[in-house]
């Protein structure tokens, strides 16, 4: 943002400024520019002296205009007041804002566009000016002119009129700093500002200027306040809907503070214990209003799946293009829409001109490559919202009529021409920007598209709307050749709602996935997205229905061969494989015949305990898994135990001990995130398993030892009973849901919550207590969490 000028040197000038005002009773003195933008400020910022171009005489304004370059604007204002009061007809008014937009809006596209070439003449950007001279606050009041009624009936203006109004206001904002955030301060404006939607002349300004009062307003939004919006979105043509899904974004997100100790899981109880007593956040309240729409989301999922050839006509959508040129916030996307646009039309001109033929006009020919961007750019907004809700409150009633309305296999039959296609020769990248930028909408869409399916996936059976029916049967196949009962999920799919086609949406994920450049930045989403498909009670065959089509050896090529550096690739790549090899002997099997060499298993016990945070949930597994194989009565289990060198390697209690101590070691109860809590739980299943054979001391004197090695008693164990305690404030709290702890352990809660008892147990005696290994000189375990 473009910083205020500088207002005037020391506080004497400013007493000397503030003496002539008292003495002159106005400006008829000779102060210089400066003193007066001073006292102008001064003014807007406390209420009080000189805020407005009326407090001027218009020869006053004219003279100092000659000197300071103000391009007339303070002149402008004075008629603007002059012309616009409550009986006025408006139209010298209007007349009025015609002159002062072009002085502001080319101004504003040069400071979006990073070509701030600002003659040398002008002192002050001309947005200032404005701003300062009470031009912001002038055009607040006239667009809310409606809202006043003269003898029962209410003030009209112009739909041309509120366009010019919003559009002033809007290049202010961009180009001068503190406009925004005073306009977010005014509720009832910005409530306002809403009526004017209804109207399609003036709903694209209005969407764009709200979008940028919210993003900066303090207090979120509630929809709820909004009059008649059931009304004002059910009337919305699909364009329009596909904009305010602009808005909706910032009004159905949960604000983040940017602040890292918000996202510690200390910090999030303390803010999910005041939101009880507050009830639901204005958030939870907008998506609920949202929902209450009749066929809201049914219309967000034909959106979502349209195709470009169902996208609005080459009339309409020319109009709309034009609408966004001086609409800043789209500059820089049409900037990129209209270069491919002349390249093309050049190409067609030159061949028509071969050809002897006349050339049809941009404007009554749209080319495909503008559709697909335009497409694109809809689909990006409409698909975070969908998101947003499918995590929310209402999540069960978002899945049903997701699934309902086929999202699904909708998005599955744009895979491959429009989510994931090939880019053409003439890459469509935003300014400034290039092609592989995470920026640019292709790559924003593939992002958004992974998170929904991540979303949809997640702990929730509709998972197997993204197979078709002969996947689905593949699954049954799987589980009767196995001989084991087929997942209930599947048995109850609506298979008039999956996936159509010869392949379904996570068998398209998987190709692409496989095909994926090492340094590519989707590597991480679609990891994460298949994983979610995996999350959950264990299932054997969609398990093998993955390692089937090549997963795990994908998975192993990219942490050993490859030599992944990205921590959070390999993060989800560690999780991935976790629920891919949970419990399953064959899964074991594949692993050790493609990590067939010492010198490949040292590389992935290297990436493993190169960050414990980022592989824990693998070390996990395969500690259960382990667990499980040991107490099988079976050829082939034992065939794999015998041969896997990773379950040898696991199998050892100083290895267990090495994680153990670690896992205990990088977490303390201030620092722990939801990222990071995953190695607390690990930590725990390690000691329930050795509860189970009796080895819990065995364990804990082990753990003591290894402090005595460190020169460091006691150390260890105090901020594991501190983690401990946390824990179980943080498990048990009535709200938490410890299904997710039971799905991926296959031990039943009351185990876990039974274990941390015993080792919290205060009594000295006791073998499987903390205290007991904690000697008295160094035993600190009461500490507050919030101490630091």
């Amino acid at each position: 943002m473009a910083a205020a000028p500088a207002a005037g040197s020391g506080a004497g000038r400013g007493r000397r400024a503030a003496a002539t005002v008292a003495a002159w009773g106005g400006w008829g003195g000779r102060p210089r520019p400066g003193n007066i933008l001073l006292q102008l400020r001064q003014g807007q910022l406390t209420g009080r002296g000189l805020a407005r171009a009326v407090q001027f005489t218009e020869t006053f304004l004219t003279e100092r205009d000659k000197q300071s370059k103000w391009s007339g604007i303070p002149q402008l204002l004075l008629k603007l007041y002059a012309t616009s009061h409550l009986h006025s007809d408006f139209v010298e008014c209007q007349n009025i804002l015609k002159e002062i937009s072009p002085l502001l809006s080319m101004e504003a596209m040069a400071f979006v566009t990073e070509e701030r070439k600002l003659t040398q003449e002008t002192t002050y950007p001309n947005t200032y000016i404005f701003d300062l001279f009470g031009g912001v606050d002038l055009l607040v009041e006239i667009l809310m002119r409606p809202t006043i009624s003269i003898r029962g009936q209410k003030l009209k203006i112009s739909d041309e009129m509120s366009k010019d109004c919003l559009s002033i206001l809007y290049n202010t904002c961009v180009c001068t700093e503190g406009v925004t955030k005073r306009l977010a301060e005014k509720n009832d404006f910005v409530i306002f500002l809403f009526t004017l939607m209804t109207s399609k002349k003036t709903f694209l300004q209005t969407a764009t200027l709200i979008e940028d009062i919210l993003g900066v307003k303090k207090e979120m939004i509630r929809l709820d306040e909004v009059p008649n919006l059931s009304s004002l979105v059910s009337n919305f043509d699909q364009q329009q809907l596909a904009n305010f899904c602009r808005i909706l974004a910032v009004t159905i997100s949960e604000m983040d503070t940017g602040n890292d100790d918000k996202h510690t899981l200390l910090a999030k109880n303390a803010q999910q214990k005041k939101s009880l007593s507050l009830g639901p956040s204005a958030a939870e309240i907008n998506q609920a209003a949202l929902l209450s729409i009749p066929g809201f989301v049914e219309r967000l999922c034909k959106l979502a799946t349209r195709k470009v050839s169902e996208s609005t006509g080459t009339a309409s959508f020319l109009q709309e293009l034009e609408e966004w040129y001086t609409w800043l916030d789209n500059a820089l996307v049409l900037d990129a829409l209209m270069r491919v646009a002349n390249e093309e039309s050049e190409h067609n001109q030159g061949a028509s001109e071969e050809n002897g033929l006349p050339h049809t006009s941009t404007r009554t020919q749209l080319p495909q490559s503008m559709k697909i961007m335009h497409e694109i750019m809809y689909k990006l907004e409409v698909l975070y919202v969908l998101c947003v809700l499918l995590m929310g409150r209402q999540r069960n009633q978002v899945h049903r009529m997701i699934a309902e309305f086929k999202l699904i296999p909708g998005l599955n039959n744009l895979f491959d021409k429009l989510i994931w296609r090939k880019h053409s020769a003439s890459a469509l990248v935003l300014h400034g920007h290039n092609q592989n930028c995470d920026c640019s909408p292709d790559i924003t869409l593939k992002i958004q598209f992974l998170r929904l399916l991540q979303s949809f996936s997640d702990h929730h059976e509709n998972k197997y709307l993204l197979l078709n029916n002969q996947e689905l049967n593949e699954l049954s196949a799987i589980s009767l050749k196995a001989n084991i009962p087929e997942v209930e999920a599947v048995l109850n799919t609506d298979r008039s709602l999956v996936c159509d086609g010869k392949r379904g949406l996570l068998t398209r994920l998987l190709q692409v996935m496989k095909k994926e450049p090492a340094e590519s930045s989707f590597r991480f989403w679609q990891a994460r997205a298949v994983e979610s498909f995996l999350r959950g009670t264990t299932s054997y065959a969609d398990q093998m229905f993955l390692l089937k089509r090549g997963l795990l050896e994908h998975i192993l090529y990219c942490i050993v061969d490859s030599e992944c550096k990205s921590r959070d690739v390999l993060q989800s790549y560690f999780d991935l494989l976790g629920e891919l090899m949970k419990f399953n002997v064959d899964a074991f099997k594949r692993f050790n015949k493609y990590i067939n060499t010492d010198a490949k298993f040292q590389v992935f016990l290297k990436q493993i305990n190169s960050s414990l945070v980022d592989s824990n949930m693998l070390v996990r597994c395969v500690t259960l898994s382990l667990d499980r194989f040991e107490n099988q009565v079976d050829m082939k289990v034992a065939e794999v135990l015998s041969e896997c060198r990773l379950l040898a390697y696991i199998s050892q209690v100083p290895t267990q001990m090495s994680f153990l101590f670690r896992l205990i070691n990088i977490i303390h109860v201030q620092t722990l995130t939801q990222e990071n809590v995953s190695c607390l739980n690990t930590s725990l299943v390690i000691l329930m398993l050795a509860r189970r054979k009796e080895r819990l001391p065995l364990y804990l004197r082990l753990l003591q030892r290894m402090e005595h090695s460190k020169k460091y008693p006691g150390f260890l164990l105090n901020n594991f009973h501190n983690l401990l305690r946390f824990w179980q404030q943080h498990y048990l709290h009535k709200d938490k849901d410890s299904t997710c702890l039971e799905n991926s352990s296959c031990i039943s809660f009351s185990y876990w919550k039974e274990t941390v008892s015993i080792l919290l147990n205060p009594d000295r005696q006791s073998p499987s207590a903390l205290v007991s290994y904690i000697e008295e000189p160094y035993m600190d375990i009461d500490r507050d969490f919030t101490e630091e």
